[in-house]
C-alpha cells in the first residue's frame, strides 16, 4: 500500500517506520509546543496525507512520552477523504511541563482497514452470558 504525503511545510518530516516490524509509523511534530501541566494543545505536523478508501488513520500515543511524561494523544481518527493538515491533540497529564521540540516524533500512526455497517434499529437486541453487566463485571 502506498501513503501520499505533502508537505506544507518545506521543512517538515515525512512519517516513518523506526523498525521494519513497526505497526505504527512515527509521525513528527512542526513546531516548538511546551505543554504545561493539565494543558491541552494541537500540534502541527506540515503535512497532509492521504489515506486510501476504505481505511484509516488511528493515532496513538509513543509508549515512552505515554508512560515517561504523562502526554496523552487526543482525537485519533483521521479518515480517508481528510486532506488538511494533520494536527494532534495532546495533553500533558504529567506533573512537569514538556516540549515538544520542531521535528520531534509524536504519536505513532497506524493505518487500518475500515469495516462499514449497516445501522439497525431494533426493538430488542439478542441475550448472552454477559448482558447489560458493565465495570468490573469480569473480576481482577
Amino acid at each position: 500500500m502506498e501513503l501520499k504525503v505533502k508537505k506544507l511545510s518545506p521543512d517538515a518530516v515525512l512519517p516513518s517506520y523506526a523498525h521494519s516490524f513497526d505497526a505504527g509509523m512515527d509521525m513528527y511534530c512542526n513546531e516548538t509546543v511546551t505543554l504545561l501541566p493539565g494543558q491541552i494543545s494541537k500540534i502541527k505536523s506540515g503535512i497532509s496525507i492521504e489515506i486510501p478508501d476504505g481505511f484509516v488513520g488511528l493515532c496513538w500515543d509513543k509508549s515512552g512520552l505515554s508512560m515517561n511524561h504523562g502526554i496523552k494523544m487526543l482525537g485519533g481518527v483521521i479518515d480517508s477523504g481528510y486532506r488538511g493538515e494533520i494536527t494532534y491533540g495532546a495533553i500533558n497529564l504529567g506533573k512537569e511541563p514538556y516540549t515538544f521540540e520542531k521535528g520531534h516524533k509524536v504519536l505513532q500512526m497506524l493505518i487500518q482497514k475500515v469495516e462499514k455497517v449497516d445501522v439497525v434499529e431494533v426493538e430488542e437486541l439478542s441475550g448472552s452470558d454477559r448482558g447489560e453487566k458493565g465495570f468490573g463485571s469480569t473480576g481482577k
